[in-house]
């Protein structure tokens, strides 16, 4: 593959044609901001955080779009790059509510970072009408409040290219435009979302957020356990977010299997782990009650009824369901038990279908 080499503030990096600049400044370990790139979604462009000053062009270019050529420089901070980004921070802050203290994102908003970062504060030059659109909470999984929207797009582009479901897109023109549904619905009137949260996961502000770890747990207060999905076979990771011992939400992150998607039972069917009803010991009936026994007795009473019914009846009166919230290992020793110990090919997976 052809090969372009190009400096970055002073750096040289040569890098496959067709990378952009930022890929490329990346690869030097020079940060550039960015609201609307993601690098798994097509490159929009559309908020110009990232711009660059590229010598002998006529303007500031977007570097998440814009392909790094063989011999150019590149500034990414010259004193026009800076004044372009506050710039751009302040019209996004113009029309932005001002509830940093109370917002469920604080401390992990992008927005929020950048305007610390470059010095920006509410209430700048650029003053006028804000929205006042009403908070979505009628679904039992997230918040959206579109007065905190950027118009990013990033959620539309998760939606319709990872998820392939389109429930979302720009609707209105001009200061009216907003993400939604069609016809202006709420996503659970939509009759087409189906809760995935990977929306959730792409959005740099407070415009999206889970219901539950927004009402449970501020950023700082929470641990990030990695571990793997139990709900299927497919292996997702994700973060347990966990606050005093108790697993208040999960949240996407870089898994090798899924990425950053997640199905709406990874994402916010977590509830079962503090549920009340949750068995956490075995249980024995006794006397036509059940009762708590210990993981011995309890096994070892299995272990009897198993083979009183095969020395019975035979061991094809026995038959064994896999399950896909086990681990290979753990189908693979069952596999073992029925067919070397029980001694029947009666076993089946709940997932071979």
């Amino acid at each position: 593959m052809a090969e372009v080499t190009l400096s970055i503030n002073g750096k040289q990096v040569t890098v496959p044609q067709g990378t952009t600049i930022l890929e490329a400044a990346g690869k030097l370990g020079i940060f550039i901001p960015t609201l609307c790139h993601d690098p798994d979604l097509s490159r929009a462009g559309s908020c110009r955080m990232c711009v660059v000053d590229v010598k002998g062009a006529r303007n500031l270019v977007i570097s998440c779009a814009t392909a790094a050529a063989d011999g150019m420089v590149v500034e990414t901070d010259s004193p026009a790059v800076i004044e372009a980004r506050k710039t751009i921070i302040e019209l996004l802050l113009a029309n932005h509510p001002e509830d940093c203290l109370t917002c469920g994102r604080n401390g992990d908003c992008r927005l929020q970072d950048y305007a610390y970062m470059y010095g920006v504060r509410n209430g700048g030059q650029f003053a006028g009408e804000r929205h006042s659109y009403p908070l979505e909470d009628d679904n039992p999984f997230i918040v959206r409040d579109m007065n905190k929207c950027i118009l990013c797009g990033k959620c539309i582009r998760m939606c319709a290219e990872i998820q392939g479901n389109s429930v979302v897109d720009f609707t209105y023109r001009g200061f009216k435009t907003k993400v939604g549904p069609a016809m202006d619905a709420t996503l659970a009137g939509s009759g087409e979302c189906v809760f995935c949260g990977n929306c959730v996961a792409v959005c740099p502000t407070g415009a999206l957020q889970e219901k539950a770890l927004r009402s449970s747990a501020r950023t700082w207060e929470v641990k990030k356990v990695r571990t793997t999905c139990p709900y299927c076979g497919t292996g997702c990771t994700f973060d347990l977010n966990v606050k005093d011992g108790q697993v208040v939400g999960v949240t996407s992150c870089d898994g090798d299997v899924n990425g950053r998607a997640l199905c709406v039972k990874g994402r916010f069917g977590f509830g079962f782990i503090h549920h009340p009803d949750r068995l956490t010991a075995p249980l024995i009936k006794k006397d036509g009650q059940f009762v708590e026994a210990t993981w011995e007795e309890a096994i070892g009473l299995v272990a009897r009824k198993l083979a009183s019914i095969r020395d019975e009846h035979g061991p094809d009166s026995l038959a064994v369901l896999a399950s896909a919230r086990c681990t290979n290992e753990e189908n693979y020793l069952l596999m073992k038990l029925t067919r070397a110990v029980i001694g029947t090919n009666n076993i089946d997976h709940c997932a071979r279908l």
